[in-house]
């Protein structure tokens, strides 16, 4: 694995979070390697007889790997290369630009080290889902649950990582004696291409239920749906012509320009194309 240190910005950051959250560390996870991150590190050194640096290398992740041993071996879950192509192929699309749409979705990764795919849930979602469901969320829009029920999008909310899952759990059980997994499953977007759970019946599915069912099973399944997507809402056209405002609105909503996701989508197509 990558040597990683304060300020590191990679995706293996996000796995290390995520293996020091399983021993216990409660870290926001993502990308960056930040204090928070730092001091997690420092304290796990500290706990298990390694130089107290704050550099994770290789002695610090073999006893990360060590304290994660029950962790899923989860590799024949993995999309191949020659998955990508096929999937290219099939839609008349450019390699590379499926590949920078699989980084910039989840950093190129559709499963936690625990097995499970990779979800992130949208408080404003889960507000329209009860309202469709004759639920009125204000009702339940107090202070103790303003990280799962908000009225407009936020990302001041994300937890990243297996905390997302805390997030999605605590939305189920909003309600005393009512079990709102779907509801609080449509709000939450799932795997390598992060498709909200709202879309799986337009996109051919039984069930909320069975979308989710799928997406615990490999990243190809992840690959299918988001192929189902680009179908059902016309987006193969704009990746075709990599039209990444376009893409970047229809794919990620109105909050693609705060998220700079078009320029990233346009900067890892180069990197890929190259």
């Amino acid at each position: 694995m990558k040597t990683l240190k304060l300020n590191t910005r990679a995706p293996e950051v996000a796995t290390l979070c995520e293996m020091l959250c399983k021993i216990g560390y409660l870290l926001k996870v993502t990308d960056t390697f930040t204090r928070e991150v730092d001091e997690a590190v420092k304290d796990f050194q500290a706990k298990n007889n390694l130089v107290i640096d704050g550099i994770a290398g290789i002695k610090t992740w073999s006893r990360l790997f060590e304290k994660n041993s029950q962790l899923v071996n989860y590799n024949d879950k993995l999309l191949s290369e020659q998955d990508l192509i096929d999937f290219a192929s099939e839609y008349q699309l450019e390699l590379a630009v499926i590949k920078a749409v699989n980084e910039i979705e989840s950093s190129g990764k559709g499963f936690l080290i625990d097995g499970r795919p990779k979800i992130l849930f949208e408080g404003h979602v889960f507000w329209r889902e009860l309202t469709r469901r004759n639920i009125d969320p204000q009702q339940y829009a107090s202070t103790a649950n303003q990280d799962i029920l908000y009225e407009k999008w936020t990302r001041k909310f994300y937890l990243g990582g297996q905390r997302e899952y805390d997030r999605l759990q605590k939305a189920i059980r909003l309600i005393p004696g009512m079990n709102l997994s779907d509801a609080a499953n449509a709000s939450s977007s799932w795997g390598v291409f992060q498709i909200m759970g709202f879309n799986a019946i337009a996109l051919g599915y039984e069930s909320i239920d069975s979308f989710v069912g799928k997406m615990y099973m490999d990243e190809r399944e992840h690959l299918e749906a988001f192929g189902q997507f680009l179908r059902k809402n016309d987006l193969i056209g704009p990746l075709q012509t990599k039209n990444w405002e376009t893409f970047a609105y229809r794919y990620n909503g109105e909050g693609y320009k705060a998220n700079k996701y078009d320029e990233k989508l346009a900067r890892a197509y180069q990197k890929y194309s190259a």
